[in-house]
């Protein structure tokens, strides 16, 4: 079994779905009292929220890159972030790794391409809805990214961060988030990606008004793959 090594921490409630689907597909396909073998590097989530906020991507992926080095260094043969937004700082991760990177957007374009999915609803971040970077990503795939307005994407921004990351389920925010998704198919989308780690906390894949995409839950399926040289 590969060692994965986990960048974690953003948020802790993220992480430890991470930590839990990990170990659980690994028990899964394994059998008698088989876990996975994890390195996680937890950081201060605060220390990069104020880099977010600040727009200090550079000294943010700089940080993340040390990280993930140190995480090699520690034996880790794969390394994956537990967080969706901070793949926007992908690149100086990547370069500074001799292991792979486990990419999430590669891993749920490749999940949207065999189910026939094109044109999905992204729910995430605003730094991830916003900066450009996922629907790039996607395009390459052949896949167009829709993402909500203005105001689906407070509204979104806001649920997470005050919300899920802090391990808080409002029904409330469950239906804003549902009328979102009917909005986007209304206007075209044939699918919803759940772009944000904390947003499985409160919406189910098979209880939406569209086909939905769990990256988190996709992520964690790449990774075992990885591990079990599958």
């Amino acid at each position: 079994m590969r060692k994965i090594g986990l960048i974690g921490g953003m948020s802790f409630e993220g992480t430890a779905v991470y930590y839990r689907q990990i170990n659980e597909t690994v028990h899964r396909k394994l059998g008698d009292m088989h876990s996975a073998e994890l390195l996680l590097y937890s950081v201060d989530f605060q220390k990069i929220v104020d880099m977010q906020k600040a727009g200090r991507w550079d000294d943010a992926g700089n940080y993340l890159a040390d990280i993930a080095r140190r995480l090699e260094s520690a034996g880790a043969e794969g390394v994956l972030m537990c967080a969706v937004t901070m793949h926007l700082v992908a690149e100086p991760i990547e370069t500074a790794l001799g292991v792979p990177f486990l990419h999430i957007v590669d891993a749920t374009a490749d999940r949207l391409q065999v189910a026939g999915c094109r044109k999905p609803l992204l729910l995430a971040t605003r730094y991830t809805m916003e900066n450009g970077f996922y629907p790039e990503c996607m395009a390459k795939h052949g896949i167009d990214v829709m993402v909500p307005d203005a105001d689906g994407r407070t509204l979104t921004h806001n649920i997470i961060f005050d919300e899920l990351c802090a391990g808080k389920i409002f029904d409330s925010s469950r239906n804003a988030l549902i009328a979102l998704i009917e909005k986007g198919k209304a206007e075209g989308a044939d699918s919803v990606i759940f772009g944000c780690t904390e947003i499985c906390l409160i919406l189910d894949t098979g209880k939406l008004p569209l086909p939905g995409f769990d990256s988190t839950a996709i992520h964690t399926e790449a990774a075992v793959a990885f591990a079990l040289g599958e």
